[in-house]
């Protein structure tokens, strides 16, 4: 029986002892793995501390106890290391950065159920991995913003320039345009190739979906990660001058057409922030998140830091009783 420890303002926590070597590791997850997945169906992030956690290959041998199926990265958005064996880098954008509140892939078809973060090196300062509960995002939102993204969805829009994002060719993992274009149109997505051989495309995906296990609806997408109102004012308007409002790399409206206001994606981030929990990481944590019901995110750090990631148990949105059908264009609803 693990001992849970909750407390305010951090994610469930259970303390693990007499495990030294990797085949202890693995007999005792397997051992575990019913409680740990009760407790993440309820909590939405768990972490475990104490297990010996050093490098890659310990990683890898957590991971494929608790996530044996692995989910590909697709439609890459940022900058990663590959450490070997399905396990990356959690991203390699500048440690000054802090990343807001995003469910992995929630643009994607098939998306990873759960995502395993391991700490090899942990920073003096800053990183925390934050995790906010999106069901409870879900109930602190106003009813009539709820409304909307339930009725119609969010709404994507990428450009693929290779200047201030990830380029086509490095998000899509090919050089082939018909092989993109290809996979858009399989994928519901509205690709546009620009006369400077750049991409722009469109999609639409759910703003709610109902968690397959649970039953429990998630307020799950990327809506106030990649609007352009969540960025920093300075930044917004230099994009915006260099650019254009239609050429940032990322932006996000509500799948009937309508921009969020900048009130709007204040109020997102405030539910996100009223509802996330951190907790500092020590050398060998391990946490495993609820992709559905828990979103996460990045403290700026200073220093070294090394998190290891690995993401698997593929969900495809269909299963999760959207209330919008994936489309490539606004109006597409399901039955």
């Amino acid at each position: 029986m693990l001992n849970w420890v909750i407390e305010p303002g951090r994610p469930a926590r259970a303390e693990v002892d007499g495990v030294a070597t990797r085949e202890e590791t693995a007999a005792w997850l397997r051992g575990a793995d019913a409680e740990i997945t009760e407790a993440l169906h309820q909590h939405g992030a768990v972490l475990l501390r104490g297990l010996p956690v050093t490098g890659t290959p310990d990683v890898a041998c957590v991971r494929d106890v608790l996530i044996p199926e692995r989910t590909p990265y697709r439609e890459k958005a940022t900058p990663r290391s590959d450490f070997g064996d399905g396990v990356f880098s959690s991203t390699d954008l500048p440690p000054s950065q802090a990343i807001r509140m995003h469910n992995e892939n929630s643009y994607t078809l098939t998306f990873p159920g759960r995502l395993l973060f391991a700490c090899l090196v942990a920073p003096p300062e800053g990183g925390a991995t934050p995790v906010a509960d999106c069901r409870e995002v879900l109930r602190r939102l106003p009813a009539a913003l709820v409304a909307r993204g339930r009725a119609a969805g969010w709404r994507l829009t990428r450009n693929y320039s290779g200047y201030i994002s990830l380029d086509w060719r490095t998000a899509f993992s090919t050089e082939d345009r018909s092989a993109v274009s290809a996979y858009c149109a399989e994928n519901h997505i509205d690709a546009e190739w620009r006369a400077d051989g750049t991409l722009r495309t469109r999609q639409i995906r759910p703003a709610v979906i109902t968690h397959p296990a649970t039953g429990e609806e998630s307020w799950f997408n990327h809506l106030a990660f990649w609007n352009e109102w969540s960025l920093e004012e300075e930044i917004r308007a230099a994009l915006i001058d260099e650019f254009g409002s239609d050429g940032l790399p990322f932006n996000t409206g509500l799948g009937d057409g309508a921009p969020l206001t900048r009130e709007e994606a204040e109020t997102l981030n405030a539910a996100y922030e009223a509802a996330t929990v951190r907790e500092r990481w020590q050398a060998g944590d391990v946490m495993l998140v609820d992709n559905i019901s828990t979103s996460h995110g990045r403290d700026p750090f200073r220093g070294d830091r090394r998190i290891a990631v690995a993401m698997g148990d593929p969900v495809r949105v269909t299963d999760c009783r959207p209330s919008v059908l994936p489309a490539a264009t606004v109006g597409a609803h399901a039955d």
